[in-house]
C-alpha cells in the first residue's frame, strides 16, 4: 500500500509522541515496584485504557476478524461481550483479594495460599505460555499485517515490530507501557472506528451490510460449528475469560499497581465498557471484509489487512498503519514487561538470587525483556503453517494445557479453605497431562469443552486431596496497609450500566 508524505509524517509522529512520552515519564525507574508496578500509583483511565490497548492487539484485529469472515459471524464477539462480563465480576471479586495482599505476580499468592512450589509450577507455565504462545502469536500477526499492507517480508516484519516494542519496554517497564497505551488504545478504537465507517459505504450501507451477512448476524451458532459451538460457549468459555482477565498477568498487572482498590476497580469498569465496540470495530470489519473481497483472501487471517489495503484512503492510511503498529507494540510491549515480570520476582529473585538489589533486579528484567523477544520473532514466521488454524485458534487451543488448571487451584483455594498446598502443586502439575490427553484422543472436542472437563478433573482431584490431608488451620494471607481498599459507589452505577449494555448487545444479536 503507498503512502503519501502526508501519511508518513503522521505515522512518524505519532510514534515519535508514543516513545518520547512514555519514555520521559518513566525516567528514574529505580527499583522493582517503580520498573514492574509503575510505583504502584496507576489512575483509572490509564489502567483502563491500558487493559484495552493491551488485549486489543492484531490478534483481534487479524484473528478475531479472520473468524468473523469465516463461519463465526459476530458469533466471535461473544470473547469480548463475556470479558466485559468477566471483568465486572473480578472487580469486586478478586481484585480487593489481590490489592490487599500486595503482591508483585499471579504466581506469588499461590505461595501465600498453598507453598513455594506452586509458586515456582505457575511461574514456570505462564512464563513458557508467555514466550511461546501469546509473544510469539501478536508477533506473527503484526508480522503479517504490514506484509499484507505493505508487503514486506513476514520475517523481517516480525522484527521490526519486536525491535519497537523492546525499546521503550527495556527502558521505562509498565510506566512507560502505560503511557504509550494512552496513545496507542486511542489510536486504535478511532481507526477501528474509520475502518467501519468507510466499510459500511463500499458496501452499500447498513441495509445491504445486514441483507448480505443475515446469516452470521448471530451470537448463538449450533452446537456442532466448528469454531464456536453454543455448548462451549456456555459450558467452558468462563474458564479461559476468568483466566485472561482475572489471573493473567500481563492483564492483571496493570490493576496491581492502581493507586487504591477504587482506582482498579473504575480502570476494569472503563476497560469493559470500551470493549462493548469490539462487535462494531473488529467483527463487522471483517465480515464487510468477506463481503467485499471473500474470493481473494487466501486465508480468513487477511481479512482485516485487505479491507484496510483497498479502502483506507491517502491521507489516512499513516492514521490506520500508526493505530495497528501501535496495537502490535502495545500488547507484546505488555506481555514482555509482564514474563520479565514473572521470571525476575517469581523464579530469579524468589529461588536464584534472593538477596539482589532492587537495581539488579531492574537490570535482569531488561535482559529478560530482550531475551524473551528474541525467541519470540525466531518462532512468530512458524505460525503462517496452516495447521495452526489461525492466529486466534492458536491462541485459545494451547491456553487450554495451563488455564484450566490455574483457574481450578484459584478457585478452590478461595472455596476450600483447608486445600493443602499438595493440592494446588498437582492441580497445576496434571492439568496439562488431562487437557493433552483430551486433545490428543478427543481432538474432534471444541477445546472450550475440554477445558471444562480439565477444571472439573482437577478441581475434582483438588477436593479428594482436600478430605483426605486438610489443613488444621487455613493459611493467613498477608495484609498491605499502605492502600485505600473501599469501593467508589460511582463503580458500581458504572459496573451496572455496562452489564445492562452487555445484555441489551445480547439480546439483539441474539
Amino acid at each position: 500500500m503507498d503512502l503519501n508524505s502526508i501519511d508518513i509524517l503522521i505515522f512518524i509522529g505519532f510514534f515519535v509522541v508514543v516513545v518520547g512520552v512514555s519514555l520521559y515519564k518513566s525516567r528514574g525507574e529505580e527499583n522493582s515496584e517503580d520498573y514492574f508496578l509503575a510505583g504502584r500509583g496507576l489512575t483509572w483511565p490509564l489502567i483502563g485504557i491500558s487493559i484495552v490497548a493491551a488485549n486489543l492487539s492484531t490478534e483481534q484485529f487479524v484473528g478475531m476478524a479472520g473468524q468473523a469472515a469465516g463461519s463465526a459471524g459476530i458469533a466471535v464477539s461473544l470473547w469480548q461481550l463475556t470479558g466485559s462480563v468477566g471483568v465486572v465480576i473480578i472487580a469486586f471479586t478478586l481484585l480487593p483479594r489481590f490489592l490487599r495482599a500486595g503482591i508483585y505476580t499471579m504466581p506469588e499468592y499461590l505461595e501465600y495460599r498453598y507453598n513455594g512450589a506452586a509458586r515456582a509450577i505457575m511461574a514456570i507455565f505462564t512464563t513458557i505460555i508467555y514466550v511461546v504462545v501469546t509473544i510469539t502469536a501478536v508477533l506473527y500477526s503484526g508480522g503479517l499485517t504490514m506484509h499484507t499492507i505493505f508487503g514486506m517480508d513476514l520475517t523481517t516484519a516480525v522484527w521490526f515490530v519486536g525491535g519497537i516494542a523492546a525499546l521503550y519496554t527495556i527502558w521505562g517497564g509498565l510506566k512507560a507501557i502505560a503511557w504509550a497505551d494512552l496513545f496507542q488504545g486511542s489510536g486504535l478504537i478511532l481507526g477501528g472506528l474509520l475502518t467501519m465507517v468507510l466499510g459500511f459505504y463500499a458496501v452499500g450501507g447498513m441495509d445491504s451490510f445486514l441483507d448480505h451477512n443475515s446469516e452470521k448476524l448471530h451470537l448463538i451458532l449450533s452446537a456442532d460449528h466448528e469454531l464456536l459451538p453454543w455448548t462451549g460457549v456456555v459450558g467452558g468459555m468462563w474458564i479461559p475469560i476468568l483466566y485472561y482477565c482475572g489471573l493473567n498477568q500481563f492483564i492483571v498487572q496493570r490493576t496491581l499497581a492502581a493507586k487504591s482498590l477504587s482506582e482498579g476497580q473504575l480502570g476494569l469498569i472503563f476497560a469493559a465498557a470500551i470493549w462493548l465496540a469490539v462487535p462494531f470495530v473488529i467483527v463487522f470489519p471483517g465480515m464487510m471484509a468477506d463481503q467485499l473481497y471473500g474470493a481473494e483472501l487466501a486465508n480468513p487471517d487477511q481479512a482485516y489487512p485487505t479491507l484496510i489495503q483497498r479502502l483506507i484512503p491517502l491521507g489516512a492510511r499513516g492514521l490506520i498503519f500508526a493505530a495497528l503498529a501501535g496495537a502490535v507494540v502495545s500488547s507484546l510491549a505488555s506481555m514482555l514487561n509482564s514474563a520479565s515480570t514473572v521470571f525476575t520476582m517469581d523464579l530469579y529473585n524468589r529461588y536464584l538470587h534472593r538477596d539482589s538489589s532492587q537495581s539488579h533486579l531492574v537490570k535482569l528484567g531488561r535482559i529478560m525483556t530482550l531475551v524473551f523477544v528474541v525467541i519470540g520473532c525466531i518462532l512468530a514466521p512458524e505460525l503462517a503453517n496452516p495447521k495452526f488454524k489461525g492466529v486466534f485458534n492458536f491462541i485459545q487451543e494451547f491456553q487450554g494445557y495451563i488455564s484450566p488448571g490455574i483457574v481450578a487451584v484459584f478457585v478452590m483455594g478461595f472455596f476450600l479453605k483447608r486445600a493443602p498446598g499438595m493440592a494446588g502443586v498437582i492441580g497445576l502439575l496434571v492439568s496439562a497431562p488431562i487437557y493433552g490427553f483430551q486433545h490428543w484422543q478427543f481432538g474432534d472436542v471444541h477445546f472450550l469443552l475440554r477445558m471444562l472437563y480439565t477444571f472439573v478433573s482437577v478441581s475434582a482431584v483438588m477436593g479428594v486431596l482436600t478430605l483426605a490431608f486438610p489443613l488444621s488451620e487455613p493459611r493467613v494471607m498477608p495484609v498491605r496497609e499502605d492502600i485505600d481498599l473501599r469501593t467508589n459507589p460511582v463503580a458500581k452505577v458504572c459496573a451496572a450500566l455496562v452489564l445492562i449494555a452487555v445484555t441489551i448487545i445480547t439480546f439483539l444479536f441474539w
